[in-house]
């Protein structure tokens, strides 16, 4: 099952049987590189927050208080994602006012097809990347407190992911694809909307 390009589709993280993070995105193309999707500012996407206003890099899923999704208006930046076939992440090209601003690696589980999209576990640990391919890590606080938790990993898979950040890391430092320019002077097709969520 593939999708076509122009389709929209939805993006989502699952965190045991609760989705955390709903988004749509309109397909690029889904080839042998993987599953190149579109998302630009001021799309719908939703997020987990709690009762207390809290969302998931202040808490554990199972210590928010009444957690429900959230639609809000994506800001700042359009989003070019490109999910891997079988990779443990996903890379996001960063355009501020149609130039391109950064490379973000979101660490995740490989993405399950679904019929109206795919869907994908995040995994916490994120690597930020600026135009020169200087990198850092992100989030590493919120990755340490979160091992041992059951609804997310044990100090093993802990290591296979930072591993997996490591992998990505090298193909960042060499300016391997796809930090070898490809898609920084993406531009979309003009007249193509922002995207919303369906609603409830």
């Amino acid at each position: 099952m593939s999708f076509e390009p122009g389709q929209v589709i939805t993006r989502r993280y699952r965190r045991a049987a609760r989705y955390t993070w709903v988004q749509p995105m309109r397909v690029i193309s889904d080839d042998e590189t993987g599953l190149l999707l579109w998302h630009p500012a001021g799309s719908d996407f939703a997020r987990l927050i709690d009762a207390d206003g809290n969302t998931q890099h202040e808490l554990p899923v199972d210590q928010m208080r009444d957690p429900k999704l959230v639609v809000r208006a994506w800001q700042d930046y359009d989003i070019l994602v490109l999910m891997p076939p079988g990779a443990s992440h996903s890379v996001w090209w960063f355009f501020r006012n149609g130039e391109f601003d950064s490379w973000y690696v979101n660490l995740e589980d490989p993405y399950v097809r679904m019929p109206d999209g795919v869907d994908t576990a995040d995994l916490v640990l994120d690597i930020v990347v600026d135009p020169q391919r200087r990198w850092e890590w992100k989030d590493v606080e919120e990755f340490d407190l979160r091992i041992g938790n059951p609804l997310y990993f044990d100090a093993d898979q802990a290591a296979d992911i930072r591993a997996e950040g490591e992998r990505v890391v090298k193909l960042i430092e060499a300016g391997d694809f796809p930090f070898d320019g490809t898609h920084t002077g993406f531009r979309p097709e003009p007249g193509w909307p922002e995207l919303r969520l369906p609603k409830a």
